[in-house]
């Protein structure tokens, strides 16, 4: 009898997370091994809404591709394009503006926002809370006017231009920006007071989802995800580009690597993209927002190319290699999200399966962008 109940205790059973469960945000599938309600393994399965980008990017011209970009991770799109427009400009030798360099860091950041208010909100939902979303959304709703008003868009942005902008900002733009500013400014206390304070929050995050530096350092993790496990690495400061190293900000960093670190990283990031955008509203330059000399029809000269962007998710790389014609020879996007998700396998043993939602949460995971 005691070697059966050894054998009974020892029983485990497949279950389906995904690819339809609301907490996966995406076509995810995660097929987990139950021992009880303890998972023993953990096997994401990607490949559900794939869209053959880098593919399509081979067949397009330079500029026909920039659409694309704001399909991959279309919660922080603005950064996508900021990515791709650099790497271009790099390999084409295009100079910007300042105009449009400081306007592009202005508008990639009210972006950053956004996105984390949108994960800030759906986070909470996947643990039962209703009301946080509602106050994120309503706060999200003004940034996403702001941006339609410039860029004709609210969530797939198509802005960036190699050389510039589409459409330069007004002054019912920066007037309205301010006004966001101090109305966001005003009620993060308030989010604070509502959910970061929230001792039901601090038990389901506390000591959950724990992700070392060097797991982070292995599986090529980077944003929140790493910073909150004390890795002191942001793109804008340790590899500056576009205008960032004109601007004042800190790096958010909390070492205890638990999914309440990745939430305070994020929360704190919502403070330091504000001080960027008002420092970027004080020194708006006049001047033009396209290049004189941008080419109508680029062809950069034939090379490897690569240029990184902190998106709002970590680390997105784009890799070019031209052959000197008007079509990309070779198109690589490195997704932050890819390797975010990658450690949940190996973080999640042991876990339960509640904690496993806290914790995939945590890693604000856009699976789109991920299935390219």
């Amino acid at each position: 009898m005691s070697h059966l109940a050894s054998d009974l205790h020892k029983e485990t059973f497949v279950l389906n997370m995904g690819p339809q469960h609301p907490a996966t945000h995406g076509v995810l599938r995660v097929k987990l091994v139950l021992d009880g309600e303890y998972i023993v393994e953990a096997d994401p399965v990607l490949g559900y809404i794939h869209r053959m980008h880098e593919k399509m990017g081979e067949n397009r011209t330079w500029a026909q591709f920039m659409p694309n970009t704001g399909r991959l991770d279309y919660l922080s799109a603005l950064s996508y394009n900021h990515g791709y427009v650099c790497a271009v400009e790099r390999a084409a030798g295009i100079e910007v503006p300042e105009r449009a360099e400081v306007i592009r860091v202005m508008t990639v950041e009210l972006n950053r926002i956004s996105s984390h208010l949108l994960w800030f909100g759906a986070y909470l939902l996947d643990l039962g809370g209703f009301t946080p979303l509602l106050y994120a959304f309503d706060d999200r709703e003004q940034i996403l006017d702001l941006l339609e008003s410039v860029t004709g868009s609210r969530l797939t942005y198509c802005y960036f231009r190699f050389g510039g902008l589409y459409n330069d900002i007004d002054d019912n733009f920066v007037t309205g920006l301010k006004a966001f500013v101090q109305r966001l400014r005003s009620r993060l206390p308030m989010y604070h007071t509502l959910v970061t304070k929230n001792i039901i929050l601090m038990k389901r995050l506390k000591d959950i989802g724990v992700v070392s530096a060097d797991m982070c350092r292995r599986y090529g993790a980077t944003g929140p995800v790493a910073r909150g496990s004390g890795i002191e690495y942001d793109v804008r400061k340790n590899e500056p580009y576009s205008a960032y190293p004109e601007f004042d900000f800190d790096i958010p960093v909390y070492p205890e690597g638990d999914s309440m670190a990745r939430y305070m990283v994020r929360m704190d990031e919502i403070e330091q993209s504000l001080r960027i955008i008002e420092q970027a509203i004080a020194k708006l330059p006049e001047g033009p927002i396209m290049a004189e000399k941008a080419p109508k029809i680029v062809k950069p000269a034939p090379g490897d190319y690569y240029q990184a962007v902190e998106a709002a998710r970590g680390s997105f790389g784009v890799r070019l290699v031209s052959d000197g014609t008007n079509t990309p020879y070779r198109l690589k996007l490195r997704s932050p999200s890819f390797c975010n998700l990658s450690l949940f396998a190996e973080a999640s043993q042991g876990m339960l399966v509640a904690d496993a939602i806290a914790f995939m949460g945590s890693l604000d995971l856009v699976i789109p962008e991920i299935d390219r």
